[in-house]
């Protein structure tokens, strides 16, 4: 019975090596895998840049969402790889630790029945065959050496198994945003399609509009608008109201907010207190692919909440998705909309009426509050 319970130890153990050794063969497989999408993602990263250094045209424009969206499409593929390579080391992992412990278990009597006899003298010659006592004796010596080398192996990598399960955690929060962001980039594919009609007149002239735009707020912010200084003017109090529909260098209605200290533009969230909102800033209304908004500080807003928000602070959804990034890479306000178009100061100061007229001809009207803090706050696409 007790030569049974060392054969089947040892078919135990001979089972966990070759286990190990499948999980090896499995990870091979699998990174044989990761590589040939390491060098796909490369090609396609290389591919997008001869793009973006081609003109500017519609076709161009198209092709570049293709090539992202396949890119994306890769780097989905890569993640998944690495979840199934990740999850299959910590599920076989435990399983072995599972039969080795229980392989001990089993030996458990015997070794603690061994452990009692302190002499090993006593052992030897309280056999009545001697030479198969001292046999029996180094054999549970090797087997539990091998034992112990293997246990503390797998016990080493079992010691990683929270970091592990920590890992797998934020790759497929990973995915998971790699699939809305590859929900955005078709949905801003089809909004551009949606928006030209596939008319290379129009593309081109949502590109000038843009520019103009761009040129125009940077104007602005450096001061260099005309400006004509109105007086005093209070918290809350109304100073514009938003310009409904199309105008200029605006293709809709909303009002670009702008914090400003010197000349460089400042995040509006820093001094924005929370409000209700409705996010449109994705790839859709309430996509969850969109900007960030979170306001954090005590200023009420200029438009009256819930706010419809349509483009963050700097680098945002629209800047890396759409054909803006073509115009910049940093938007330097954030875009919102209400209910109403009444626009008040967000703190007391000194308001000023302003315009600007570009190279495109386009007059961009503006207002600007300085506050006694130093900041400014700008606020167009306004009538006053």
């Amino acid at each position: 019975m007790k030569k049974l319970s060392f054969i089947f130890s040892l078919a135990i153990l001979i089972f966990g090596i070759l286990f190990i050794s499948s999980i090896s063969v499995k990870a091979e497989t699998q990174q044989e895998k990761l590589e040939h999408l390491n060098q796909q993602i490369t090609e396609y990263t290389q591919k997008i840049s001869e793009l973006q250094a081609k003109a500017g045209t519609l076709a161009n424009q198209i092709a570049q969402f293709d090539a992202q969206i396949r890119l994306t499409e890769l780097k989905i593929d890569q993640t998944q790889e690495q979840i199934i390579l990740l999850g299959g080391r910590i599920d076989q992992l435990q399983l072995s630790l599972d039969d080795l412990k229980g392989a001990f278990s089993q030996r458990a009597v015997e070794t603690y029945r061994m452990s009692r006899l302190s002499d090993s003298a006593i052992i030897l010659f309280s056999s009545p065959d001697i030479s198969k006592a001292v046999s029996r004796y180094h054999y549970l010596q090797r087997i539990q050496e091998s034992d112990r080398k293997l246990l503390e192996k797998l016990e080493s990598a079992q010691t990683s198994y929270i970091t592990q399960k920590d890992e797998l955690v934020d790759l497929e929060a990973v995915l998971g945003a790699q699939k809305e962001q590859l929900d955005g980039q078709k949905a801003a594919k089809d909004h551009l399609l949606m928006e030209t009609k596939n008319d290379e007149a129009k593309y081109q002239a949502l590109l000038a509009q843009a520019k103009a735009e761009f040129e125009a707020i940077q104007a602005i912010i450096a001061g260099k608008g005309d400006e004509t200084e109105v007086g005093k003017v209070g918290k809350g109090e109304r100073i514009a109201s938003i310009i409904q529909g199309p105008s200029c260098n605006s293709n809709g209605t909303h009002l670009h907010f702008i914090v400003s200290q010197s000349g460089a533009a400042l995040n509006p969230f820093n001094y924005l207190k929370p409000v209700d909102y409705e996010n449109c800033s994705g790839s859709a209304c309430g996509s969850g692919d969109g900007d960030a908004f979170n306001p954090a500080g005590s200023w009420d807003w200029p438009i009256s909440p819930p706010i419809k928000f349509s483009q963050g602070f700097g680098y945002t959804w629209a800047v890396q998705n759409s054909w803006v990034g073509r115009i910049y890479q940093f938007h330097n306000g954030i875009d919102i909309n209400s209910s109403s178009s009444a626009v008040t100061a967000v703190q007391a100061g000194t308001l000023f009426q302003g315009s600007y007229t570009g190279s495109s001809g386009c007059r961009l009207r503006y207002v600007r509050v300085h506050h006694d803090d130093g900041l400014d706050t700008f606020y167009l696409h306004i009538n006053y």
